[in-house]
C-alpha cells in the first residue's frame, strides 16, 4: 500500500535571519517564522490534508513550527535533527566551506570539527523516516525537520541534476511530498510559501 510523507523545513529563526550556522544549536522562530508556519497550517486545513501521525526533530525550532501547524499529539525524534556542524555552529554562514564538486555537498568537512558528514546525515534521515513509514498505522505523516538534513534525504531519492532541473529550493517552511512503498520514497512535489 502506498503511504504519504509530508517532510517540512521549520520556520525562519533568528539564526536564519542573521545568516548564522545552526546545526544542533538552536534559536527562536522570528515573527515571520511564526506567521509562515501558521500559513502552512492554514493551507493543510483548507486543502483537507490530515495526518494520522506527526513528528519533529528534538530541536525547538522544529517542535515550535509543528505546534503552530497542528494541535495534534506528536513525537520528537533525534534521527531527523539538523546536520551537526561541530564548532561552526553559531558562526557566520560565510565560514561554510565550498561545495565538494564530486559529492556536491559539504562532504566530510565538518567531521574534523566535531560535526557530521553528508553520508551520516543522509543515513540517519533515511533510517528514521523509513522506520516511521513502516509503522502499520502510519498512512499520511507530517515530519518537521531542517534544511541540511532534508536536503540530504532528498538527495537519496533525486540526483543533483534532477534537483537542479526541477529548481528545488528548500526555503523555510518548504513542504516536500513523498510517496512511500516497499522501503522506497518517491518525490512528488515541493511547496514553498509565496515570497512577499
Amino acid at each position: 500500500m502506498t503511504k504519504t510523507l509530508y517532510l517540512m523545513r521549520h520556520g525562519q529563526t533568528l539564526f536564519n535571519q542573521l545568516k548564522r550556522i545552526q546545526g544542533s544549536s538552536d534559536s527562536p522562530l522570528t515573527d515571520k517564522g511564526i506567521a509562515d508556519a501558521r500559513q502552512v497550517g492554514a493551507y493543510f486545513k483548507e486543502n483537507e490534508i490530515h495526518f494520522d501521525h506527526a513528528y519533529c526533530s528534538t530541536q525547538e525550532r522544529a517542535s515550535d513550527t509543528l505546534e503552530l501547524i497542528t494541535n495534534q499529539p506528536y513525537e520528537r525524534l533525534k534521527g531527523i535533527k539538523e546536520w551537526g556542524f561541530g564548532v561552526f555552529e553559531g558562526e557566520s554562514e560565510v565560514l561554510n566551506p565550498k561545495i565538494d564538486p564530486v559529492r556536491q555537498s559539504h562532504g566530510e568537512f565538518f567531521v574534523q570539527y566535531g560535526g557530521e558528514s553528508d553520508v551520516q546525515v543522509q543515513a540517519r534521515m533515511v533510517r528514521t523516516l523509513t522506520a516511521i513509514m513502516d509503522r502499520p498505522d502510519n498512512q499520511q505523516v507530517l515530519a518537521v525537520s531542517h534544511g541540511g538534513a532534508t536536503f540530504m534525504f532528498l538527495r537519496k531519492w533525486l540526483s543533483m541534476d534532477e534537483i537542479k532541473r526541477q529548481k528545488i529550493v528548500l526555503d523555510n517552511c518548504a513542504v516536500l511530498k513523498f510517496t512511500y512503498e516497499d522501503g522506497k520514497f518517491t518525490f512528488q512535489s515541493i511547496r514553498n510559501l509565496p515570497t512577499n
